[in-house]
């Protein structure tokens, strides 16, 4: 069994109740709630999904359309990390197109696509908002500005590195 199969631990269904007792509506718990079977899952599958809703009793479709609103929230499989590279109009002007190209190269993928040892997946993404240090992307949690190919290289260096 899969872990997009496997049920959610008690534990886990304990801290998203916990989280829907603290808002005044449960629906207002369910970005943090989809968040939290992100951490712990690395994505958002369909039975966690159902799972999740049930908890907040809401219906699944609901709870779909606000998982598939938020670009930080992945409704397939990711790899290990994610490279979100910024699309705005200040990353394009300031070289996105070459970093997207060198991406795409030195990972031997496409944005949206994951790498064949699961260590990366990279994903366009709209605005990060770090218009003043463009190019800007995103990399798991962490924030890059002013990034350049030789930054670049040095993280995907870092990301391929398998996990402990």
């Amino acid at each position: 069994m899969s872990i997009a199969e496997q049920p959610l631990s008690g534990d886990l269904r304990a801290e998203i109740r916990a989280i829907a007792q603290a808002e005044p509506h449960p629906r207002g718990a369910s970005v943090a709630a989809l968040r939290l079977v992100q951490a712990h899952m690395g994505w958002i599958s369909t039975p966690h999904l159902n799972e999740v809703a049930d908890v907040l009793g809401m219906s699944a479709a609901d709870l779909d359309g606000i998982a598939t609103y938020f670009n930080l929230l992945f409704r397939r499989p990711v790899g290990r990390h994610v490279i979100m590279l910024c699309d705005s109009v200040s990353c394009w002007i300031m070289g996105r197109e070459r970093l997207c190209a060198h991406l795409c190269r030195t990972l031997d993928i496409q944005p949206g696509q994951t790498t064949a040892d699961d260590a990366i997946t990279f994903l366009p993404i709209v605005c990060l908002g770090h218009c003043d240090h463009a190019p800007a992307m995103l990399v798991d949690d962490t924030l890059y500005g002013d990034v350049d190919t030789p930054t670049l290289d040095h993280l995907i260096d870092t990301l391929r590195e398998p996990p402990p």
